[in-house]
Formats: structure tokens, sequence, C-alpha cells
């Protein structure tokens, strides 16, 4: 499965089917194939996250949120008065899991006018441009979809 999904990935990335450049994509599959059952990359749970309707649910919300945000950020820059507050937020993350804190560090600064400024084991510091930024992360609910992820 892995195999057909660098491939495939390559194949699209790259755009080029002559011989000679397939035959260095599909060296450099195999060569990540080996490098990863050699290091027993898939061997522990840091690959846990399945790709289930769950994950492409939360792509979704995250899409939609950082349009929305884009629009929030955009509104505020261009208007006169100029209506931002810098304000930085600290919150605990159900998160426990490393992976689960890196998606939820990632998506908060995915998200225009947030920032992940550090992540302490389960403590978060993030910068947002205005108070309802900032509002919005500690209400928590990016932090409640990502917890969901891992749920069986």
């Amino acid at each position: 499965m892995l195999a057909i999904l660098l491939a495939t990935a390559w194949l699209l990335w790259s755009g080029f089917l002559k011989p000679v450049i397939l035959m260095f994509g599909a060296l450099s599959v195999v060569l990540v194939l080996i490098t990863s059952h050699r290091m027993h990359f898939f061997d522990t749970d840091f690959f846990a996250l399945r790709f289930t309707s769950r994950l492409f649910r939360f792509w979704l919300w995250l899409a939609r949120e950082i349009v929305r945000s884009s629009l929030d950020v955009t509104r505020a820059v261009l208007n006169p008065r100029l209506p931002i507050k810098p304000t930085v937020v600290e919150f605990d993350a159900h998160c426990e899991h490393p992976v689960d804190q890196t998606i939820l560090g990632n998506s908060i600064t995915l998200t225009p006018g947030t920032l992940t400024l550090s992540i302490e084991e389960t403590h978060f510091t993030v910068h947002a441009l205005t108070e309802e930024g900032a509002r919005d992360i500690a209400e928590g609910e990016m932090d409640r979809r990502v917890s969901g992820l891992r749920r069986s």
C-alpha cells in the first residue's frame, strides 16, 4: 500500500514519463521502502492515526476554519481603524500523543491570525492577532477535534 502511495505521489509531483526518470522514481520508492522497513518505522504506534472518514471530516472542517480566519484577518487589516489586539493565550490540550500535539500545533499555525509559539507536554502557548482569535483557540474546538481523530 505504501509503495502505491509513494509511486503515485512521485508520478504526480514529477510529471515526467521518460523511461530513465521512471526508473529513478521506482528506485526512490524502493529505497524509501527498504529504509522504512529497516528502521521499523511503521512498527510503532507513531502512525496509529487511521485514515478514516473522521480524518477527512477534520480536513474539511480545518479548511473551512482557514477560510473563515483568512476573511476575519483580511477584514481586520483592511479596516481603517485596524481593530487588532495581539494576544497570547495559554491552554492545556487534551492531546497527549506527540503526533496529535503536532497536528494541533500545525493546525493552529495554519489558521491565519494564529501562531503556535510553544508546546511543552500538553501545554500550548499561542499568539493570536485578535481577541476573537484567542477566544476561539481557548474554547478548545480544534483541540477536541484533533483529540477525536485517534478514537477507534
